[in-house]
């Protein structure tokens, strides 16, 4: 397994395999290149992780009907759009689909790396993500399960006259157990105790 990040270039022409491929490999990146979108997804299920350069005009399956059927799998690689001169208004249907980029061909190389640098970007964002929840859930379970209760009704923008009325008790009780919460997670202030909260699920309102 190699440590180098994956680039999977899907595109049908094989001219733009080899210079994308080569300007990746060149700059320490591994690639896969896939002549068709169809090819890729047959296999999307088991290939490696990395961000995927694809290409908007394609026989087949065009660039967002690949971009569909992989959000439709749940595989949530990281998609760079290559479009021709002229294609902008998809490149925007690509972008707002949720694509990180999108780059003219015939492109350069510092313009390539760029949408690579910000596509890996999401991917470290989106694992950050993950160990805030997990670290946020940890700090939670040092909470009683009032101190959460109060947590809870802070996260929703709540007063603590509103919290106090919601819960029984006084609105003195409520200030002791946001004390509390405070010391517990470690928090110099209410916004920092709302990112913990956030980041664990809380504040969403009850239907």
């Amino acid at each position: 397994m190699s440590d180098r990040r994956l680039v999977h270039v899907i595109d049908d022409e094989d001219g733009v395999r080899r210079s994308a491929s080569f300007m990746l490999k060149t700059s320490g990146f591994a690639t896969r290149t896939w002549e068709s979108g169809v090819a890729f997804l047959k296999e999307a299920r088991h290939a490696e992780p990395g961000c995927i350069l694809l290409d908007i005009r394609m026989p087949e399956m065009d660039g967002l009907e690949v971009q569909q059927a992989l959000k439709d799998r749940g595989i949530a690689m990281p998609v760079i759009v290559l479009t021709g001169h002229g294609d902008v208004t998809i490149a925007v249907r690509a972008m707002k689909a949720g694509a990180v980029d999108f780059i003219e061909k015939p492109f350069d190389s510092d313009v390539l790396l760029g949408a690579i640098a910000r596509a890996f970007d999401r991917i470290d964002t989106a694992a950050h993500a993950l160990v805030r929840a997990a670290e946020a859930d940890v700090a939670l379970g040092a909470l009683t399960a009032r101190e959460r209760e109060v947590l809870d009704g802070l996260a929703q923008g709540y007063p603590n006259k509103t919290i106090a009325y919601d819960l029984g008790i006084s609105a003195r009780t409520v200030e002791v157990h946001r004390a509390n919460v405070m010391a517990k997670l470690g928090a110099r202030s209410l916004s920092d105790a709302l990112r913990i909260a956030f980041a664990a699920g809380l504040g969403k309102t009850h239907g």
